[in-house]
């Protein structure tokens, strides 16, 4: 006969819940044991503690070193309770059986780690913990993706690592007498006064305002020039220079080009050339036939490489030769061919009779550099604008967007709403051009200088551009924007002087390193560079004539074949 459970007497409270307030003695037929805490709940369910109520709320707290939830936690706290001695064993080997993650949304990433290698948590971890590294992972993902999408191999040196060829061959015979970190020319600080205008030369078209409401919507196309002529004329060959000089008007010579490229040689990264001559006690600047100086370097100081393959119409030299043509063909697009012209007291020294030159104007001027020495310089502007009878000199310059996928930032979708940005982003992928462009406006004493956006009609087609917007700035103004200092500036002039004048009479080249940040002057024959001929980049006379001409002429004849557009490339 089984026996029966006898439960025995259970107080009522009828004030509430819980055992009454006054103790009630058991019956002696009970078999309950005495002070046992209330919890009524199963082992074999981990729902939790059950708090016990009753007792103390100090216990456990500790000093000022104790836990901060003490007591908060000591109603919970049964491990010193020997009713349950077993406790503490069951709890320290106690799992739980459904480790499952969180459900993942379902048109999310996909989960980036294996489930089974991810340890078991015993409880519910923090979810925000938890959010913030799973937006860590997707973060660094997105990285390793923008870094690599551009990239055919994975295992590509960085830009840092790429290797540049030198402007110039160096020959065995050059004598090498010195070379100039460019960490020494960052501390060099030299102050100038004003310039005083010497000789003007050329005429002016007046800018066109209209092309300052230029959108991305409402886009222009890119015209050719084909008939105006360019000169990239030398520092030696200009006719005015020479009779400056005869006339002993200054000690040093050279042209805006060259000093700007002298002012921001820090920020270069191509290598370049500039040949010195030491006639007397004069100085001369000049650049070779060819030189790299002609053309306007695209994304040089950006950290994605270009393609190295010379033919390919995305690698540097292709970009370079690209950019010269626009922005020549930009500089005479944006002013008004009426015929109204600005002339200056004398015509271009360079152009013949009845030939149709490029709107330019030529200032030549004089700055001191101590009592016994001054430079002048060929400085350029490109257009003229009045303003309540006040005529203010422009110079005129284009940013060119070949490929959207290597700069990260589409023209068309961010100019209107994001034109910092964009302005940010050719900052950083071409510090030197802009940089170069700024010096040449702030030697010429341009009261404005225009930066136009031409993009290309489809990535893989360089011969067709439009113009999506034309933004002004001030020169001293955005010289302070991108950290350009005038003082610095006028520093490496004069230290680069300083050292060419206590060299011997002779010719001598400066060559930036194509892997180091450093110059280094070499002493070159007399007849050097004189009959030497350069495949890149074009002759002058070719660059007069851009390679479209010859596009237009195939579409004339109907001919617009593949065939046709390779001869056109291996022309440019």
């Amino acid at each position: 006969m089984v026996g029966g459970f006898e439960v025995g007497a259970v107080p009522f409270n009828p004030d509430g819940w819980g055992p009454p307030d006054a103790t009630v003695t058991p019956t002696t037929t009970s078999t309950l044991p005495l002070n046992v805490p209330f919890a009524p709940f199963s082992r074999s369910e981990k729902l939790g503690r059950i708090a016990d109520f009753t007792r103390n709320l100090n216990q456990g707290q500790g000093g000022a070193g104790g836990r901060k939830n003490a007591a908060t936690d000591s109603v919970f706290d049964f491990t010193a309770d020997d009713s349950f001695p077993s406790a503490a064993d069951n709890d320290s080997s106690f799992r739980l059986v459904d480790g499952k993650p969180p459900p993942r949304p379902k048109f999310g990433p996909k989960w980036r780690f294996n489930q089974h290698n991810r340890p078991q948590l015993p409880q519910r971890r923090d979810e925000e913990v938890e959010a913030k590294k799973r937006e860590a992972e997707k973060e660094r993902a997105r990285r390793d993706r923008h870094y690599n999408q551009n990239r055919s191999n994975q295992n590509q040196p960085r830009r840092e690592a790429a290797v540049f060829k030198s402007s110039v061959e160096i020959q065995p015979e050059w004598n090498m007498l010195d070379q100039i970190p460019f960490s020494t020319f960052t501390k060099l600080s030299f102050s100038v006064p004003e310039p005083e205008d010497l000789i003007l030369c050329g005429g002016l078209e007046f800018y066109d305002k209209s092309f300052d409401r230029i959108t991305p919507k409402a886009e222009r196309r890119l015209e050719r020039f084909k008939n105006r002529n360019f000169f990239k004329v030398t520092t030696t060959d200009d006719p005015v220079i020479r009779r400056l000089a005869n006339e002993d008007k200054a000690t040093v010579f050279a042209t805006d080009n060259i000093l700007a490229t002298l002012m921001c040689a820090t920020r270069s990264v191509y290598s370049w050339d500039i040949v010195v001559q030491r006639v007397g006690n004069k100085l001369f600047f000049d650049k070779r036939d060819g030189s790299q100086l002609d053309l306007l370097s695209v994304h040089e100081t950006s950290q994605e490489p270009l393609p190295e393959a010379k033919d390919d119409i995305n690698s540097a030299y292709s970009l370079s030769v690209e950019a010269a043509y626009i922005n020549q063909n930009f500089s005479q697009q944006v002013l008004f061919r009426d015929g109204n012209k600005v002339a200056f007291d004398e015509p271009n020294p360079f152009a013949n009779e009845g030939e149709e030159v490029a709107s330019v104007a030529y200032k030549y001027r004089r700055w001191k550099l101590d009592d016994n020495m001054h430079l002048v310089a060929r400085c350029e502007v490109q257009s003229v604008v009045e303003v309540n009878k006040q005529r203010s000199f422009l110079t005129l310059n284009a940013l060119n967007e070949f490929d959207p996928k290597y700069s990260g930032v589409d023209w068309r979708q961010k100019l209107e709403t994001q034109r910092g940005a964009v302005l940010a982003t050719e900052l950083k992928n071409n510090a030197n051009k802009l940089a170069k462009w700024t010096a040449q406006a702030l030697l010429a004493s341009a009261d404005m200088m225009k930066l136009g956006y031409v993009s290309r009609v489809h990535p893989r087609d360089h011969f067709n551009h439009v113009i999506l917007a034309v933004v002004g700035y001030k020169p001293k103004d955005f010289a302070s924007q991108i950290n350009l200092n005038t003082s610095n500036m006028w520093g490496i002039v004069k230290s680069i002087v300083d050292l060419c004048m206590k060299l011997n009479e002779g010719k001598y080249v400066l060559v930036k390193d194509p892997s180091k940040p450093q110059v280094r002057i070499y002493e070159v024959p007399a007849d050097a560079f004189e009959n030497d001929y350069v495949e890149e980049p074009l002759p002058e006379e070719e660059q007069a004539q851009p390679p479209e001409e010859n596009a237009e002429n195939a579409e004339a004849n109907g001919v617009t074949n593949d065939v046709e557009d390779k001869e056109i490339d291996a022309q440019a």
